[in-house]
């Protein structure tokens, strides 16, 4: 079973009230959820987003779509070290929200969740959807939460992309043609991202790292499997 889910979170304040929203899509069905806090931060409603989300659906495939590049790179490449060093970070510090990363870390281990990266305010329609229920709870006016069939939903959960891709010229080579997206994998995690900078930050000094340029959905499809298989 295989489902998407889209995350955002929110705070007036940091601290201050918060609220988190989510979209979760499984089997022609969406379910919005929405909670809040009262005095919380950004990051912190960022992951109740994805850790309440994730706690809604027993889909052993997931792909997750968030605007916040602190619960990525959390997940995939901090976490490890943080468990190493009993939760301290580099600087020995106590490792903020712990209670959230170890909830979302057994939420992940057993099954394949995918992290892909979606700008945020940038016109993805799930994005902006989820940034209207975690702003309605912050304010302590929350939204009217949708659960239904997909069918009857207004939110397109299809759109990821926010530009069109551009008209590639006759005879152009394909290594040259926009990007769809970019893949990477570090150890056996794979992900998407939306620009060359955000792979490149992940990969780049890092031993048996992969990644490849996609042109299309179904070509990011097809180097996720590879980089899976290897």
């Amino acid at each position: 079973m295989k489902a998407i889910i889209f995350t955002d979170g929110s705070s007036r304040g940091n601290p201050g009230p918060g609220g988190w929203g989510a979209v979760v899509v499984e089997d022609e069905k969406v379910k919005e959820l929405g909670g809040s806090e009262i005095k919380t931060t950004n990051n912190r409603m960022e992951l109740s987003a994805v850790v309440e989300a994730l706690a809604s659906t027993k889909a052993d495939e997931v792909i997750v779509h968030t605007d916040s590049g602190y619960l990525i790179s959390g997940i995939t490449l901090w976490i490890s070290g943080w468990k190493k060093n009993n939760w301290k970070t580099k600087t020995k510090e106590d490792v903020l929200n712990r209670d959230l990363w170890e909830t979302l870390n057994e939420q992940v281990s057993g099954r394949e969740v995918l992290f892909r990266k979606v700008r945020g305010h940038a016109g993805v329609p799930a994005n902006e959807r989820c940034d209207v229920i975690a702003t309605s709870y912050a304010d302590k006016n929350p939204v009217l939460l949708f659960t239904g069939n997909i069918s009857d939903y207004t939110v397109d959960v299809e759109q990821i992309e926010t530009s069109a891709p551009g008209k590639e010229k006759k005879n152009k080579s394909k290594n040259s043609s926009p990007a769809y997206s970019y893949v990477s994998c570090v150890g056996d995690v794979v992900m998407v991202h939306s620009t060359w900078e955000e792979c490149k930050a992940r990969v780049n000094g890092v031993s048996g790292a992969l990644f490849k340029k996609s042109f299309s959905a179904e070509d990011e499809k097809n180097i996720m499997s590879d980089f899976k298989k290897r």
